[in-house]
């Protein structure tokens, strides 16, 4: 299993900045806390007193419901989520305007058990509110999981490839369809990102 997932080049991922608000910059840092398993890259990201609010539809991952505080937040989207997953990639599926106190927008991830090597792969919806004084921390964020797919580990290489295909951390529906592997693990993905691309 680990000689599988040893002949999968796993590439630094690169931040897009063609665009610079402040949202982004906060949004960006989230990224680049979580994904990179650096908690001390949210204290440019959330208020001190901000809440997070997790709404699950999946019974394949869990989180509490409700973290209220910098510190709290960091152990349950950095330090706790980076015992159970590696090589994880997260995807904006839009961007935020210049000026913005309030942001929601669909979210793609894409990772792999620590445990099993397992890839898994999940979409939902982003509801972010930031602080109007510069530097605009976040002062609430909801994440609402709608799908969190579970896939064999014989399509890891197949999950990562298109991946990376994608752009970090700017990305959309309507292009994360387009390499999508078509296996049955990843149909409910695949739905998610079809009916957003539609109505977006």
């Amino acid at each position: 299993m680990r000689h599988l997932m040893q002949r999968v080049r796993v590439t630094p991922v690169v931040i897009d900045r063609s665009s610079g608000s402040a949202a982004e910059d906060v949004l960006e840092g989230y990224f680049q806390a979580k994904d990179g398993n650096r908690p001390v890259l949210l204290d440019r990201v959330f208020a001190p007193d901000a809440e997070l609010v997790v709404r699950n539809s999946s019974a394949n991952i869990a989180f509490p419901a409700v973290t209220r505080g910098r510190s709290a937040i960091a152990e349950v989207l950095v330090r706790g989520f980076a015992l159970s997953y590696e090589n994880v990639y997260s995807f904006y599926l839009a961007r935020p305007g210049a000026d913005v106190r309030h942001f929601e927008c669909p979210w793609l991830v894409g990772m792999s058990e620590r445990a099993s090597g397992l890839p898994r792969v999940g979409c939902g919806r982003y509801a972010w509110s930031f602080q109007p004084d510069p530097p605009h921390l976040a002062n609430a964020l909801v994440i609402s999981i709608d799908v969190m797919q579970v896939a064999p580990l014989d399509e890891f290489e197949q999950v990562f490839s298109w991946l990376r295909t994608l752009n970090y951390p700017w990305s959309s529906c309507s292009l994360s369809l387009g390499e999508i592997p078509r296996t049955e693990s990843l149909a409910p993905i695949a739905a998610f990102l079809e009916h957003h691309a539609a109505v977006a």
